[in-house]
This record gives structure tokens, C-alpha cells and sequence, in this order.
């Protein structure tokens, strides 16, 4: 009788400790995609949209309940943040990894300069698609070609290419308030899915064709810009005025499916390339590099998946990433509930943005997200906070899986990688 008594009162127990931890609740929320910032803006001034024939109806998200909850999503709690330009629309493009990367260049400018400019997000897109024409040629048509890549593109651009300021390369039509690349890409596909069919695997031929292409819906791009009266080539530009090294840029990787502490292939459709110089670490080095990072004054391009219901971005509601309980306690998420996610496909590296600053609350450290795609959007224009985000810890362990940043800002996990190789 008296084991029996304890048993049950350790149930007990355990049972109420379980209820009170489990406290998140989801709900489902009606969800209007005419009232969203990306059809209400982006799309109406969209040539092709006609918002009166537009057939989709509101229908229903499931999304965790924030009601009554109160969270550091306001931009003057983050007052360590370092300097970013302002957020700006990708528009209808899948260039979310220009957005992203370009923005934490211009903050690494700033940080190495104490210039602030603004540079061509589309100088480095333009490049990347011609590159991506020729792995398509050099494949035989097996790479994969869509309007996604990695935050490692833009520094393999400009390794090639260099770089230049928006002022010198917009890549916007007369007109054109916002990016869309829909035409441009249906186009290029079309063309390259016929040179497929028909086994014409001319690279020059097909290059050619493909910035043709490019050259009609977004300007061809500059050989040359004029500095101080100076002519420099974009090389010389990045070098020279900007003090950026491409050579200088590291990208840092968790996940279990390749060793640790070794330079790995990020395995997602986006790394069209095959890039293998992820250094990938454990989860909790990698949270504890990237803390650092940000405490040393850096900031990093992260890649994560954002279709989660703890990710709030539904008009009226504080722009914030969490891990519902409901999901997986914040103590559980370890390496394998992280790898467990990527395997079975429900984390994938939907997007990418810029984290530029970060402050603790309530045990727990958020994170502040530049964002250039338009959830981020669906608050008012006049509100401080339009165009980011707020990640809980909690997300970033979870769903965030790389991020770019200089080396000098994670000297300590580059030095281990040499021990241990």
C-alpha cells in the first residue's frame, strides 16, 4: 500500500509539473491574403494582377495564441544593435539571399569603414543567375535553376565579380516601384528547359541568351563606376573603397548528418553548387558562437525555415518567433530534435534575413531580424518595427541552421577546427 501511495503521488507530480510547462495554446486564425502587405502593395502595382479577379478566399492558419503576452519586439529595447540601412522590399522575387547577405555587408562596411552605403542586391542576383545558366549547361540540365541560393552566393559573386552601389546598379525598370522577377524567371526557365530538350549545350551560346534576357528586365550591370572622379572597375570598388575580402567571410553550420568540426556540404536544393566550406559545429557551440558574435559587435546573415506556427507575422499581431511548448519544450531541443526536423523536411531553409542585435527578457535572449520579405510587412509603414523580426531563442536553436560572418568574429571555433583536423 505505502509503494502504491508513493507511485501515485509521484504521478501526481509529474503530471503537474507537466501541465504547467505545457502553457502555450494555438489557435486558428482566418487568414486574408487580399489584406496582406504582399498582395495590397507589391501585387497592385503589378501590371499583371487584377485584384477583381482574384478567386482566393480567407481561409485558416493554425498559429500559437499570443493573446495577453508581452514580448521585447519594439526597436528602441535593442539598443546594442549595430548599424543596418533601413529594410527594404525583395518584392516578388525569391532573392531573400541577396536581401539578407548585401544588408549584412553594408553593416560590415559601416563596421570596418564607418561608411555608410548602400549596394546593388541585384548586381550579385544578376550574376548569380547567369552561374546558375552555366551549372545548368555544365550539368547537362541536373543543377538545380530557380530564384533561390545561399548567403555564400553573394560572396562567390564577389570573389568573381566584385560589387557596386545601388546608386550604380538598381536593377529596377523605368517605373518599377517594387522587384518582380516572375516574368524574368519564367522566361530564362522556359528557354534553358529548351535547350534541355533539344541537347544544345553551348555555355557560351546559352550565357549569352540568358543576360540578353536579363539585360531586358533589369538593366545590364556596370564594368566600371566613376569614384571621386576616379574609374574603377567593381573589384576595385569592393577593395578599395568598401575594404571588403570575400576571403574574409565564414560560414557556420549545425547539423548531425555530417561530422562536426569538419568543413561539410550544406545539403538544400538552394545550394545549387554544392558549396562544401560549411564549418558545421554542435547546436550548443553554435548558439554560444553565435551569442558571441553579437556581443563582439557583429552581426550575421542566417538561413531558417519560417513556416512554423510559433512564427506570428499575421496583420495585428507583434512580429515574433517562438517554439510553442507545444511543439517541443525549450529544454528538449538538442541536436537531434534539430536534425530530426531537417530529415523529415519540416525544417528546411525557407529564407534568409540579418540579425543585427539582440537583448535578454524573462531568461531567455531574443534576437532582432532585418527582413526583407513581406511578412515582416503586414504592420503599419509608420510603425518603427515594419520590416522585422523578433526570434526567441528558443526559434533560432531550432530553425535557424547557418549564418555567415567574418572570421575574426569566431576566431575560437576556426582555431578548434585546426586541433581537431
Amino acid at each position: 500500500m505505502k509503494k502504491y501511495f508513493i507511485l501515485t503521488a509521484a504521478l501526481i507530480f509529474a503530471f503537474g509539473v507537466f501541465a504547467q510547462k505545457n502553457q502555450d495554446q494555438a489557435t486558428f486564425t482566418t487568414y486574408d491574403k487580399g489584406e496582406s502587405y504582399y498582395y495590397s502593395t507589391i501585387l497592385s502595382g503589378v501590371t499583371s494582377y487584377d485584384k477583381s479577379q482574384k478567386k482566393e478566399k480567407p481561409y485558416k492558419v493554425y498559429k500559437v495564441n499570443l493573446d495577453g503576452q508581452e514580448f521585447p519586439n519594439t526597436l528602441d529595447l535593442y539598443s546594442n544593435s549595430q548599424w543596418h540601412q533601413k529594410p527594404i522590399s525583395q518584392g516578388s522575387t525569391g532573392t531573400c539571399w541577396a536581401f539578407a547577405t548585401t544588408s549584412f555587408y553594408e553593416t560590415e562596411v559601416y563596421r570596418l569603414t564607418g561608411k555608410k552605403i548602400k549596394l546593388s542586391e541585384m548586381y550579385s542576383v544578376y550574376w548569380e543567375y547567369v552561374a546558375k545558366a552555366r551549372g545548368f549547361i555544365e550539368s547537362r540540365g541536373k543543377s538545380n535553376f530557380s530564384e533561390g541560393s545561399e548567403a555564400n552566393a553573394v560572396t562567390r559573386m564577389y570573389k568573381e565579380h566584385g560589387i557596386v552601389s545601388f546608386e550604380a546598379y538598381n536593377g529596377l525598370l523605368e517605373g518599377q516601384e517594387f522587384y518582380n522577377h516572375k516574368a524574368l524567371f519564367k522566361e530564362m526557365n522556359a528557354y534553358l528547359q529548351g535547350v534541355k530538350k533539344s541537347q544544345a549545350w553551348n555555355a557560351d551560346r546559352v550565357e549569352e541568351t540568358i543576360r540578353a534576357i536579363l539585360n531586358t528586365y533589369m538593366g545590364a550591370p556596370p564594368t566600371e563606376i566613376v569614384m571621386d572622379g576616379k574609374t574603377m572597375t567593381p573589384k576595385e570598388y569592393m577593395m578599395e573603397v568598401l575594404e571588403i575580402n570575400p576571403n574574409n567571410y565564414v560560414d557556420i553550420l549545425s547539423y548531425t548528418q555530417e561530422p562536426f568540426y569538419q568543413q561539410v556540404e550544406y545539403h538544400v536544393p538552394d545550394n545549387w553548387w554544392h558549396s562544401d566550406v560549411y564549418y558545421n559545429i554542435p547546436l550548443e557551440d553554435f548558439m554560444q558562437t553565435l551569442n558571441k558574435v553579437v556581443k563582439k559587435g557583429f552581426t550575421a546573415s542566417i538561413d531558417a525555415d519560417v513556416s512554423e506556427a510559433g512564427l506570428v507575422n499575421l496583420k495585428g499581431n507583434p512580429q515574433v518567433a517562438i517554439v510553442p511548448d507545444f511543439d517541443i519544450p525549450f529544454e528538449y531541443i538538442n541536436d537531434d530534435a534539430r536534425q530530426f526536423r531537417f530529415s523529415n523536411k519540416t525544417t528546411t531553409d525557407d529564407h534568409l534575413m540579418h540579425l543585427v542585435g539582440s537583448v535578454k527578457k524573462d531568461g531567455h535572449w531574443w534576437y532582432l531580424i532585418k527582413d526583407s520579405s513581406s511578412g515582416s510587412r503586414n504592420n503599419s509603414p509608420e510603425d518603427p518595427e515594419f520590416g522585422y523580426y523578433f526570434f526567441r531563442d528558443d526559434y533560432v536553436k531550432l530553425k535557424v541552421m547557418s549564418f555567415t560572418v567574418h572570421k575574426d568574429a569566431v576566431k575560437d571555433i576556426l582555431h578548434k577546427f585546426e586541433e581537431v583536423n
